[in-house]
């Protein structure tokens, strides 16, 4: 991504030590020192202009956020939206939020082993070309430094637009032995899902008719126990319901009859 210079920019965010963070490694390990707090921790890699993890931010008081981007403008651009989310809120400075200006390349010299409890990745760059795939965020070498930061509720929440960097993700995420749910290949399909937040790119794309394809991956001990249990709990259901239905059809055989 391009983005022009500004004169100010980094002063501009250097002056918010409430929101802005310029160097994680005094934080790596201490992040709800931050915070102030022991809320779960969920980030974004790769926040661009910063609606999806300022909204979140809000609609979820009770856990922290992290935005994470490498350029000072997406910075500014994010703090703006931020502040602009919580002040419909009647508050100046959000206190679940804060915005990283670091290359996720490091994200090992960010978070401590244990740290986050979910990572989202919107709409990241497919790198297309396949010389280029060791820069995609789900390929392998990303994925094993994700499962070092993920707590045991640890997941990975992951939308694209790109088809190709979907099927990359899937077979990565498949190769690592890894359990996925809620795959969807058109997630905006029926209507839209307004109980997640869209991204800046994902409402333009809503708006041409492109799909969103989305997945869940499931890393931590903890969170693997609640899945596995949630499908035992749905499959009893399911039975209940197929016992019920068949108790309740009608016989079709027919009816005996009594010789005199």
């Amino acid at each position: 991504m391009r983005l022009r210079g500004r004169k100010g920019i980094l002063e501009a965010i250097e002056n918010q030590k409430d929101l802005c963070v310029l160097d994680a490694k005094p934080h790596k390990g201490r992040w709800r020192e931050f915070f102030g707090n022991d809320n779960p921790i969920y980030i974004e890699l790769g926040m661009g202009k910063g609606k999806f993890i300022s909204e979140m931010s809000v609609r979820n008081p009770h856990i922290n956020f992290i935005g994470v981007d490498m350029y000072d403008e997406l910075i500014r651009r994010a703090s703006e939206k931020a502040r602009a989310a919580w002040a419909e809120q009647g508050v100046d400075s959000p206190p679940n939020l804060a915005l990283l200006r670091a290359n996720i390349e490091g994200i090992e010299d960010m978070f401590a082993p244990g740290e986050i409890e979910r990572i989202h990745l919107n709409f990241s760059d497919p790198w297309p070309k396949a010389k280029h795939a060791r820069r995609r965020l789900t390929h392998q070498r990303f994925v094993a430094k994700y499962m070092e930061i993920l707590n045991e509720r640890g997941e990975i929440h992951f939308k694209t637009d790109s088809q190709s960097l979907f099927e990359f993700s899937l077979n990565s995420f498949a190769d690592m032995e890894l359990v996925m749910r809620n795959i969807s290949l058109h997630l905006h399909k029926d209507e839209l899902r307004d109980d997640l937040v869209l991204t800046e790119y994902e409402s333009k794309f809503v708006e041409r008719g492109n799909n969103i394809h989305r997945v869940e991956v499931v890393i931590g001990a903890q969170a693997l126990a609640a899945h596995r249990q949630a499908k035992l709990e749905a499959q009893k259901r399911d039975q209940s319901e197929e016992t019920s239905t068949a108790v309740d059809e009608p016989s079709t055989a027919p009816a005996a009859t009594s010789e005199g």
